[in-house]
């Protein structure tokens, strides 16, 4: 499948891949439709290793 290249430029919603004009579009567009997924999934903010995680020096 071949996507076209229009409106590559403007921020499109991940939840419901639907394109908006700008940043603040997107923003708004995700509290008031997707609300529920964000109250959710709020926890997942904090970030700390994982159990056998490998740190390079």
């Amino acid at each position: 499948m071949v996507l076209p290249l229009i409106d590559e430029h403007k921020p499109k919603c991940y939840l419901c891949h639907e394109g908006l004009e700008d940043i603040e579009k997107l923003r708004e567009h995700q509290n008031s439709s997707h609300s529920d997924f964000f109250e959710e999934n709020d926890k997942q903010t904090n970030r700390e290793p994982v159990p056998g995680d490998v740190t390079v020096f």
